[in-house]
């Protein structure tokens, strides 16, 4: 499938910002099932640095403004060639190893509710195999986390979010993430866009998934929002131990006081 992509991530400041840095994780690497046609990312009044390329195979480069400004724009566009490759990460290069995934974040630390849970479904798979258990895992997070936008917030926890029974893709993802820990499996975080399908299911079009470690498969996708693997209508931007990390845009400003954000994501299949 061959899919477009319009980002749009708009700051305002109350007054004008002197500086702003800002790390940018809006590049998709290209692995097997994911192939970049054309991609850009532009800022208009600002530098934006070489790449690099970190030690989970994600690519980053760096926004900088001296101001004063009173907004900032960060506009990406592009079109990304997938393939379906039923959750599987291949030929994505990376150097971390995935027992680092196995640490534990405050946005991931596991509670009672979320062990409980865990626990049970090891249980019922201690005769199946590891990607039966971590089909299983996934299953439960979709089954005891209604999806409700608004319900949480970029600050939500794993243990907010099992205990309110209710949240989006970043809690689903915080949930499955800290239950495989507990259960020994190294699991990460993974941002990125999806497109609507043919059902036209809810959801938006900046999306968050995770990756378990499983040893004969390496890293595998899991969607419990959408209850499925990543499949061709998914674009895989970047990945991190929580969605703190992962998150597409972070930084700082020296003055401006409060923000106002605002971000528009449009996906849509290319006509060529």
């Amino acid at each position: 499938m061959r899919l477009t992509v319009e980002h749009k991530t708009h700051y305002r400041y109350e007054y004008p910002a002197y500086h702003a840095v800002q790390s940018l994780k809006l590049t998709p690497a290209e692995f097997e099932g994911q192939k970049i046609l054309r991609w850009s990312i532009t800022a208009e009044g600002c530098n934006i640095g070489a790449e690099f390329t970190d030690g989970n195979g994600d690519i980053i480069s760096t926004l900088t403004s001296n101001g004063p400004v009173e907004a900032i724009e960060i506009v990406v566009t592009g079109e990304v060639e997938t393939t379906d490759t039923a959750g599987v990460l291949r030929g994505h290069k990376e150097r971390a190893f995935p027992a680092v995934f196995l640490r534990t974040t405050p946005m991931t630390k596991s509670s009672a509710a979320i062990r409980k849970l865990a626990d049970k479904v090891a249980k019922k798979n201690k005769d199946g195999t590891v990607l039966e258990l971590a089909h299983g895992l996934a299953a439960a997070v979709a089954d005891a986390i209604e999806y409700a936008p608004g319900t949480t917030h970029v600050h939500t926890t794993a243990a907010d979010a099992i205990a309110d029974g209710k949240g989006v893709c970043q809690d689903h993802a915080h949930v499955l993430i800290s239950a495989a820990r507990h259960l020994g499996i190294p699991a990460r975080y993974v941002s990125g866009y999806l497109f609507a399908d043919h059902e036209g299911k809810p959801h938006e079009a900046s999306h968050a998934w995770a990756e378990l470690h499983l040893p004969e498969f390496g890293w595998v996708g899991f969607d419990p929002a959408n209850k499925c693997c990543p499949t061709d209508s998914y674009i895989r931007l970047g990945s991190g131990l929580d969605g703190q990390v992962a998150t597409p845009i972070r930084g700082v400003h020296t003055g401006g006081g409060n923000e106002d954000l605002d971000v528009t994501v449009v996906i849509a299949q290319s006509q060529q």
